[in-house]
Order: C-alpha cells, then sequence, then structure tokens
C-alpha cells in the first residue's frame, strides 16, 4: 500500500490510475492521518483498441452512401 498527501495527490494526478494499478491500493493522508483510500475495480480490463472494435462489427450489406443518401432524403 502506497501513502501519498493531499499535496502529492494533487500533483500526481495526471498519473493516479498508474499509480493505483501499481500498487494495489493508496492511502491518502491530511497532516499525517489517513482520510481516504484508493482501490483498483476488481475485474478491470483494458480498452480494446479501434481495430478489435472493427473486428467485433458486422460489415454492412448496403453501402454507406446510399443509407446516408436515403436518411438525407427522409428530412
Amino acid at each position: 500500500m502506497k501513502t501519498l498527501s493531499i499535496r502529492e495527490m494533487r500533483s500526481r494526478l495526471g498519473c493516479l490510475e498508474t499509480l493505483v494499478m501499481e500498487s494495489g491500493e493508496i492511502l491518502i493522508t491530511r497532516r499525517g492521518k489517513p482520510i481516504a483510500r484508493l482501490l483498483p475495480i476488481a475485474g478491470r480490463r483494458p480498452k480494446p483498441d479501434h481495430a478489435d472494435l472493427r473486428k467485433t462489427m458486422p460489415r454492412l450489406t448496403t453501402p454507406s452512401e446510399v443509407l446516408i443518401n436515403a436518411d438525407r432524403d427522409e428530412r
């Protein structure tokens, strides 16, 4: 478990996610007394990249230009 003061936490806010994932738990203190505890969410998966998302989507049978023109004609 890593311990950070409020001031340290504010200065490291940009990398807080990395700190939590590395240490597993962060204890936040004010004047040496604990005030909060940060824990990673259990079972968290990394986000898939764009190529992985495209692979899971079915391919369109109708070209997109036909769909866009039909949508514009309805307006």
